[in-house]
């Protein structure tokens, strides 16, 4: 999960996978849990500023995302997350080529400070704090088939999780700041010319809610995600995005995990989402699908008596 945002490139994917940066689960000390995940999104539509409209040059833009994800719980309440992708990207219409390549480099410390029972259910607070970084000499100048912005960046999200019985809330709010990004030319226009071929990227917000059933054999969630850029400009009539475009979104989507009772520690999720309403974005549908596999390297328990700690009671 991150993804990520973890670092995302809004016109290209949005992800929202079990046991990332975003939900309110821990993996217990001394368990590592790694997965591998497909993703496939495309859009039509986008939105010019706030003018939604079509490209007819474009036609459908579309784009394939392989992502490795991995958390390792250090101790019950602090856990390490890295998630790093491959993607590819293609218009059905136009003479723009796609791009395909490794992206960025996500990591993540998430801690639990406090934890207590409260009104029959578990409540907690979780902070998050994590960077990424590019794994390619991608460009970013190619939007909307960038693969990616390639901005270093670094993220602090505050969590509230609750959970009484099998029900649960997670509210969650971030803040990103997005370094510079260098092109491969020596002049570009935003509002005004600039004589460099440095780009002052806009820092963002991010809100994510989500809430639904939770068990230790399956996980049905809802979400909504609300991304926000802080600065930035609208794409000009009829011109291409630029990396520091004011791009704003909110998705809303639907998570399932099932933890398979054949093969002990193995779980599969499986995601869709929808873009509801943006700004400079594409109006993105997408699919993901993929599974984990749960390690227990305390050579002490079995994964599968250790699983049901995994999340919170």
């Amino acid at each position: 999960m991150k993804k990520i945002i973890l670092i995302l490139t809004i016109f290209i994917t949005l992800k929202s996978f079990a046991q990332t940066e975003i939900d309110g689960l821990m993996m217990n000390k001394n368990l590592f849990c790694a997965g591998a995940l497909y993703g496939k999104t495309s859009w039509r539509n986008y939105w010019e500023g706030s003018f939604k409209r079509e490209n007819l040059n474009l036609g459908k833009v579309s784009a394939n995302t392989f992502l490795i994800d991995g958390n390792y719980g250090i101790k019950d309440n602090l856990n390490i997350l890295f998630n790093a992708q491959y993607i590819s990207t293609n218009a059905s219409e136009g003479q723009l080529a796609g791009q395909k390549g490794l992206q960025d480099l996500a990591m993540f410390v998430k801690w639990v400070p406090y934890e207590i029972d409260l009104k029959g259910g578990t409540f907690g607070i979780i902070g998050i704090t994590g960077f990424s970084i590019p794994m390619s000499n991608y460009t970013p100048d190619l939007l909307p088939l960038s693969i990616g912005l390639k901005s270093n960046t670094a993220t602090a999200r505050l969590m509230i999780d609750y959970q009484k019985n099998t029900w649960f809330g997670t509210v969650s709010g971030s803040y990103t700041y997005r370094g510079n990004v260098k092109l491969d030319r020596n002049t570009y226009y935003t509002n005004e010319l600039h004589y460099s071929n440095w780009v002052q990227m806009p820092n963002v917000t991010n809100i994510n809610i989500r809430g639904g059933y939770r068990s230790d054999a399956l996980v049905l969630e809802g979400y909504a995600n609300k991304w926000t850029c802080l600065s930035g400009f609208d794409i000009t009539k009829n011109n291409v995005p630029f990396v520091s475009n004011k791009m704003d979104a909110t998705t809303i989507g639907l998570h399932i995990k099932y933890t398979t009772k054949f093969i002990s520690g193995l779980e599969i999720i499986a995601d869709g989402f929808t873009t509801v309403a943006g700004r400079n974005v594409g109006q993105i549908k997408g699919l993901n699908a993929g599974f984990f596999y749960i390690m227990n390297f305390s050579k002490k328990e079995k994964v599968s008596k250790l699983m049901s700690h995994e999340v919170k009671k």
